[in-house]
């Protein structure tokens, strides 16, 4: 509030003195020189920390999850759509706030003793304001509706395939053609274009590589579509994006884009049966075909044959445990075989009352398993 200077009212205020109070109790008269600092400073710095925010300098598979640097051609294509429409907001922006100003400055009052002119409707100004919005969208609907077309149809040179099978909570990933399975680690080779068929064991999940395209819902006893094309190699962080319970947080992904002769190597690898443990691993080994981990997990050229948890018949050729919350070492693989509870409450994988010598050995032989 600014001072003002004391002023004798007569018992009946018109409607001039009323007009010309408000504004010098509202700091607009000729006594404010400027806005407080404590009133500018925390928009300022608010608006800093927004800005700061949102600014990145990595554009590789570091970065995290972000959708603007697009590293497949659906995704270029949806940030094509983005940078349109963020552009024509910009216009939409000047334009309203600059025609406000206008009239702020047009029509503002010419003296403390004058109301300013009042003017009620303008019937072009109301026409003009509903065929513009109407052209806005208009530009907006013409490269949108082609974009959804052309993301809804899988192309017909699509070489991979992959069904994607969510589970509470981690990602199955099969390769009908190629015979091999994994989890939580999708691969792809780069410039060859993959179709995702996506469904559910359990509850709606949500597939989404940022960086590679928009989100699809995985749905229950229905199969969804999805494709892109990778361009560029590297690791990409992915995750659920649908709710699906007490651990839908930690329900994620990494896509691993090889060259096309790396990815035919890790496919080759990936065909083999498990590797036949030797020293410490042959104790685990014990372990794991004599206990309860059978009736959960395959173990190919084994007698394990459980399907309610990730194969891990190449286990140890993985990055990370229990669907990406833990890189993959001899102590937090520990970790999590003594308590799996601790690591992910509310995982499927019970604590099983290992003793530390058995969870080391169980630790070694999954670890052998390339």
């Amino acid at each position: 509030m600014c001072p003002v200077a004391p002023q004798r009212l007569s018992p009946v205020l018109d409607v001039a003195q009323v007009h010309r109070l408000t504004l010098y109790s509202g700091c607009m008269g000729p006594q404010c020189r400027g806005l407080p600092l404590r009133v500018v400073a925390p928009p300022l710095l608010f608006l800093t920390a927004l800005l700061a925010a949102g600014c990145t300098q990595w554009a590789d598979a570091s970065a995290p999850q972000t959708t603007v640097f697009p590293a497949s051609d659906i995704n270029r294509q949806i940030l094509d759509l983005y940078a349109l429409i963020f552009w024509m907001a910009v216009v939409v922006f000047v334009g309203v706030e600059g025609f406000l100003l206008y009239t702020i400055v047009r029509f503002r009052r010419r003296a403390d003793n004058q109301m300013p002119t009042q003017t009620h409707g303008n019937t072009r100004l109301e026409v003009a304001w509903t065929i513009l919005p109407s052209i806005v969208l208009l530009v907006i609907a013409i490269p949108t509706i082609p974009t959804i077309f052309a993301q809804d149809t899988v192309p017909p040179n699509a070489t991979q395939r992959v069904r994607v099978v969510g589970h509470q909570w981690w990602w199955e990933f099969q390769y009908p053609d190629l015979g091999v399975v994994t989890a939580n680690e999708l691969h792809l080779p780069i410039g060859q274009t993959a179709r995702f068929d996506l469904t559910s064991a359990d509850v709606i999940h949500s597939f989404w590589v940022p960086r590679m395209g928009g989100k699809m819902d995985v749905v229950p006893t229905r199969t969804n579509l999805l494709w892109f094309t990778p361009e560029q190699t590297g690791e990409f962080l992915g995750q659920c994006v649908e709710f699906c319970g007490i651990q839908h947080a930690n329900m994620r992904l990494r896509l691993i884009v090889d060259t096309p002769e790396g990815f035919e190597a890790w496919v080759q690898q990936q065909r083999a049966t498990a590797a036949q443990p030797s020293g410490d691993a042959q104790r685990g080994a014990q372990l794991f075909q004599q206990g309860a981990c059978v009736g959960c997990h395959t173990i190919r050229g084994t007698n394990a044959a459980g399907t309610v948890g990730p194969d891990l018949t190449h286990f140890g050729s993985r990055r990370t445990v229990a669907a990406g919350m833990l890189d993959s070492n001899p102590q937090n693989l520990n970790r999590w075989i003594q308590d799996p509870q601790g690591v992910k409450t509310g995982a499927k994988m019970p604590n099983l009352g290992l003793s530390d010598a058995d969870a080391e050995a169980l630790a070694a032989y999954l670890l052998s398993l390339r």
